[in-house]
């Protein structure tokens, strides 16, 4: 008797969920073609005026390559490094796998404000460097190796041993295996952490704007325009831009994770 009221109610939740999470995007969107510099309903007219003008803004572009040159550095780092450490943390005979597994997670529940704080200290006071673009790339790395990790290991989970003992009966070292049975088999996880990390490095702005030295990355130069209203417009074309490529890498990631965890259907029994 509860049951058609309980999937009403669900229903409603999750509607409203959707349009409390969505409309705000869908909004901006539908601002990037409006034919006024002030961000007001009802809308003046459609253009594409500021879209044309993006290209243009050569400092806006600057920090956009800026950003995807430093995603796509960070996430390959991280890759490489949270799939080792995936790989050595599903082995049962690793030491301490609990505590380190529970110390590599402490980025994704740390304050991205305070790990700028801390990095901002650590360049400055300690090491004694100049901010730039390579040390805005390290810092990403720590924040995307946990997902990383996270990400092989439930790829890893069901991974069938079996198949890494055949390859070294058959005269294969450890990593030549590592290379050619667990890597390949592995690869669609590698693919979704490798876009979960560069969408986390790409849209990193709290951090950043801590470490930032001359050059800067897409979302700390973005807040910057906030403090010109008449170059608003063309903040808010590049960010529907940014917007949309985040929820597709964002699709595809969660896409190839679910690829890659799926267990294979079982054989028909004659």
């Amino acid at each position: 008797m509860n049951k058609p009221a309980t999937s009403f109610f669900g229903s409603a939740y999750f509607v409203l969920m959707v349009i409390f999470l969505y409309l705000p995007i869908l909004i901006l969107i539908v601002f990037s073609f409006n034919d006024s510099v002030i961000l007001a309903f009802p809308l003046k007219g459609f253009t594409l005026e500021w879209y044309r003008q993006l290209g243009s803004a050569h400092e806006l572009l600057r920090s956009a390559r800026n950003s995807i040159l430093v995603g796509a550095a960070s996430s390959i780092v991280a890759v490489l490094i949270g799939s080792l450490a995936a790989i050595a943390m599903t082995k049962r005979h690793m030491p301490a796998r609990n505590v380190f597994l529970s110390l590599a997670s402490v980025p994704l529940v740390m304050p991205s404000i305070v790990l700028g704080v801390a990095l901002l200290v650590l360049f400055r006071k300690v090491l004694g460097v100049d901010l730039n673009m390579w040390l805005i790339a390290a810092a990403h790395v720590l924040i995307s190796i946990p997902s990383t990790i996270l990400i092989v290991m439930a790829r890893l989970a069901d991974f069938s041993y079996n198949l890494e003992e055949a390859a070294m009966d058959l005269g294969a070292n450890y990593w030549m295996t590592l290379v050619k049975v667990t890597l390949p088999i592995s690869f669609p996880a590698l693919v979704a952490a490798f876009l979960t990390a560069f969408t986390t490095s790409f849209d990193e702005y709290a951090m950043t704007t801590l470490i930032t030295g001359t050059d800067t990355t897409l979302p700390v130069y973005l807040y910057s325009l906030l403090r010109f209203p008449r170059r608003l417009p063309v903040a808010v074309a590049m960010g529907s831009i940014i917007m949309v490529a985040s929820a597709i890498l964002v699709v595809s990631a969660e896409w190839l994770r679910r690829l890659g965890t799926a267990k294979p259907p079982k054989e028909e029994r004659v």
